[in-house]
């Protein structure tokens, strides 16, 4: 027999701030179980979109420090009196689709706090950086009163910049280095960052650290001034996540960042516009699900798929074809 959801008493206890409700929340809207999506629907609307925190984006390549830089910073703003929550995105294996989910384990300081709720989650086969679902996760925690949200993606790369499409502000976090390494990461990743935090500032990577800083803030002057940042933004700065150092100055930079944006009228206009992207995100991902779920759509598709794998047709040939009687379908 199936357990009903009581969507009020969860709503309500996600509302109160409940640690407990909100995971469960979570859990729901994570769901790809039918009954599940309804409930998840049902709730989203319950618990509205009043409450707004500031959204913090967090990508950085691997070994830069991104759990022990969250782990300070976030206890750093729990002993200013704010509530923090954390949604790290594990990647998923692509063989058996599973993740080790260990960020809790990570940072254990910050998961014994009060005021803080971290949820990490497996990215599955969701590009992007972010998990499916973290969109409604967000804004769960959210609707529960925290007052920062930080989203940590998967990793750097070009698909990692979704997660700007769900924050507020987009950090990137990386290491000390040399030229070949700043070749390494992308322009797109770039030119979406507000705030680059060169980490690990501390003993004998300071004074590399300090040179790495300069070679992107120089990197950054290049690039076009957008019309969402005052004067001086995008900015590089240097942080020690295993010192706390720098970590006040990068909260004042996005703290300016942010209140700016509100008084210009460019936070409220981006939550727009990212209204609109996940609007067509989830009514393309609608379209392929019913398509999907279609019997003989389905076969007709197996079909075309085996056609492609044996060469006897083209990929888009065969899509084509798919695509066709749909078509049709939706003209009649």
């Amino acid at each position: 027999m199936t357990r009903q959801t009581d969507i009020p008493a969860l709503a309500q206890g996600v509302a109160s701030g409940d640690r407990r409700a909100l995971a469960r929340a979570i859990t729901l809207v994570e769901s790809g179980r039918a009954d599940h999506r309804a409930d998840a629907l049902a709730l989203l609307g319950a618990l509205g979109q009043e409450k707004q925190a500031l959204r913090i984006g967090l990508s950085g390549t691997p070994g830069v420090g991104k759990s022990t830089f969250i782990e300070s910073f976030g206890l750093m703003l729990t002993g200013m009196g704010k509530r923090v929550a954390v949604l790290a995105v594990d990647p998923s294996s692509a063989r058996s689709g599973g993740s080790i989910l260990g960020d809790k384990t990570r940072m254990d300081h910050l998961a014994r706090e009060p005021n803080a709720f971290i949820r990490p989650s497996p990215s599955q086969t969701q590009l992007g950086g972010v998990a499916r679902r973290s969109r409604e996760a967000v804004a769960l925690c959210e609707a529960a009163g925290y007052d920062v949200v930080l989203i940590e993606t998967v990793g750097v790369g070009q698909s990692e910049t979704v997660v700007a499409q769900m924050a507020d502000l987009f950090v990137l976090l990386l290491a000390p280095a040399g030229g070949d390494e700043l070749q390494g990461v992308k322009r797109g990743i770039m030119e979406m960052a507000d705030l680059i935090l060169v980490n690990k500032a501390d003993g004998d990577l300071k004074t590399q650290a300090t040179r790495t800083c300069a070679d992107y803030a120089g990197a950054l002057r290049l690039l076009r001034k957008r019309p969402q940042d005052p004067d001086g933004f995008p900015k590089a700065l240097t942080v020690s996540a295993i010192e706390a150092k720098g970590l006040q100055e990068a909260w004042q930079e996005m703290a300016t960042l942010a209140d700016w944006r509100r008084e210009q009228g460019i936070w409220a206009q981006t939550r727009r516009d990212q209204a609109g992207y996940w609007f067509a995100q989830d009514l393309r991902n609608g379209l392929l699900e019913l398509v999907q779920n279609d019997a003989a759509t389905a076969a007709r598709m197996q079909q075309a798929q085996e056609d492609v794998q044996a060469g006897r047709k083209t990929p888009a040939a065969a899509a084509a074809e798919v695509l066709e009687p749909l078509a049709d379908k939706l003209k009649n």
